[in-house]
């Protein structure tokens, strides 16, 4: 009992984060936050890789990188326009990026990646032995 308490008296709570500020003028930025938010509803539960391709189609001018995408989405989770979720398929995690309207269960499920059959692949191109 002692011990328990203890160490709950010895936690440290949560560091405080400060706001994301956004590396963009305000009226780009809402442009921005727009196509994002348009190419998540449209295609569905999406991984940051595949928002990254979807953006690039559409040629939007003012976003750079893929490092600014990841600040713009993280601000719009905060401010909750997006929201995160993680799909489990067995030992591997996915995390997805939705609105808030998008019922994940609804989704129009994504090809599941078969991560031992890409290993196995891999290693015949490298001429290596199989694993029994």
């Amino acid at each position: 009992m002692l011990a328990t308490a203890a160490r709950w008296a010895a936690k440290k709570g949560k560091p405080k984060m400060a706001p994301i500020e956004l590396p963009a003028p305000p009226e780009q930025a809402q442009s921005i936050t727009r196509t994002i938010f348009d190419v998540v509803r449209e295609h569905g539960p999406l991984t940051i890789s595949d928002v990254w391709d979807h953006v690039k189609d559409v040629g939007l001018r003012g976003l750079t990188s893929k490092r600014q995408m990841k600040i713009m989405m993280r601000w719009m989770r905060e401010k909750q326009k997006l929201r995160l979720i993680c799909d489990h398929d067995g030992p591997h995690k996915q995390f997805l990026y939705t609105t808030w309207f998008t019922n994940p269960k609804n989704a129009p499920q994504r090809p599941k990646r078969d991560h031992h059959r890409q290993q196995q692949q891999q290693q015949q191109f490298r001429g290596e032995p199989r694993k029994p």
